[in-house]
């Protein structure tokens, strides 16, 4: 089989991949490979609508079947590649050999496993897949005792759909707070006290240490020594990403796979988006880095169809993330990463505020509670890198716009 462009991975980068080249006018032969047996769909309402029971798979898929017949894409479900030839522009996968003239690797991530003693048992669930999750739900009886371990953005969007649903939930994080890799202490404490006036259990500073089986559960050893008897355990703690056929094939990466500003990768013909995209961003500082959202993912897509289609531009998007947890919508955007003033705005006691964090005085990250308003708003500031005063972000009374550059 040959195809001009073949796209890895059927998630949102996928998805947005072929749309996008499309859309930009590309009529040559175009081939999504999935190793999921399942046309293209959301992610994110896996460990919320999905788990809940509020959202029917058929209404998570990106685009109904005849999207993909109608634009001549051929999505290959239930494949993986095994390896890149990246020399001879082939790739080895479980359905035979493929070439193409142009490849686009958007594999994502793999759910981090654990690595203490009983890491291997059955039955410990991850929340990547909706095959994930409909066996996490299989396994989910009246009452169950939950664990879960990692307080992300998945640990706690799962604690609290499984503790709506009726369940006793313990979430253990091995940091000295939730949400410590991607928020400020202050909206960590919040969303701790959220969580623990819901019946939530919230265990920080203390790892893992153990599973060992306890007759039809498990018991799960603290490295605090304390131990927690639970029926089902969610294993939180990240992704490793999927790019080990590239690294094999000589691509520059480690913790993902290196792209340059036009999402190109150091191997000819071959780019890479989204969640495994080691890629130097500039809200980060400069810094390398990978961004796990749907918005870096459908951004990076479009400025691949831009380098394809002949009209370059490079990727300069502000990131931005969501998490719904209980009654409660996180909006944040841009990346906190370094900043050295945190601005609160409005009042967490009314469950509608924002964080507005600074750098040498520039603004260069939002996170915002039930607060769209300041969302929508705060990202100009952002683009910009505006010098706002502490004492006007502060000021409910006056709109973020007020600032916007001219």
């Amino acid at each position: 089989m040959h195809f001009d462009v073949v796209i890895v991975g059927g998630g949102h980068g996928g998805a947005a991949q072929a749309a996008q080249l499309r859309q930009k006018g590309s009529t040559g032969s175009l081939a999504i490979i999935t190793a999921e047996p399942l046309l293209p769909y959301e992610r994110p309402p896996l460990s919320k609508e999905y788990l809940a029971g509020e959202k029917s798979f058929e209404r998570m898929l990106l685009r109904p079947p005849a999207f993909w017949a109608e634009r001549n894409v051929e999505v290959m479900t239930g494949t993986r590649v095994t390896a890149v030839d990246a020399a001879a522009h082939n790739l080895e996968t479980t359905a035979g050999a493929i070439s193409y003239g142009q490849l686009v690797w958007a594999a994502g991530g793999d759910p981090r496993k654990l690595s203490c003693p009983g890491h291997d048992l059955p039955g410990l669930h991850a929340i990547r897949t909706r095959a994930d999750v409909d066996a996490l739900k299989a396994d989910l009886r009246p009452k169950s005792r939950v664990l879960v371990v990692g307080g992300g953005y998945i640990g706690l969007e799962s604690a609290a759909v499984i503790r709506k649903l009726g369940h006793s939930v313990t979430v253990i994080e091995a940091m000295d707070r939730v949400l410590a890799r991607v928020a400020g202490p202050e909206l960590s404490a919040f969303y701790e006290a959220e969580h623990r006036a819901h019946g939530v259990e919230i265990v920080t500073g203390a790892g893992l240490a153990s599973l060992a089986a306890a007759g039809d559960a498990k018991l799960a050893t603290l490295t605090d020594g304390r131990q927690i008897v639970a029926d089902v355990v969610i294993v939180g703690i990240g992704i490793v990403p999927a790019v080990q056929p590239l690294l094999a094939a000589g691509a520059t990466g480690g913790n993902g796979v290196w792209v340059d500003d036009h999402c190109r990768t150091s191997l000819q013909d071959v780019f890479a988006i989204g969640d495994c995209a080691l890629h130097a961003n500039a809200f980060a500082g400069g810094a390398e880095i990978r961004l796990e959202s749907v918005q870096n993912a459908a951004d990076m897509a479009a400025t691949v169809a831009r380098a394809i289609t002949g009209d370059p531009a490079p990727y300069h998007a502000v990131p931005w993330f969501w998490s719904n947890q209980y009654d409660l919508r996180l909006q944040t955007m841009g990346l906190s990463i370094g900043h050295d003033q945190t601005v609160l705005r409005g009042d967490p006691a009314t469950r509608s505020f924002s964080l507005i964090y600074l750098k040498a005085g520039k603004v260069i990250a939002l996170d915002c509670v039930n607060a769209a308003r300041d969302y929508v708003q705060g990202k100009a500031l952002v683009e910009q890198g505006v010098v706002v005063s502490v004492e006007a972000l502060a000021d409910t009374a006056t709109l973020l716009k007020t600032w916007h550059p001219a």
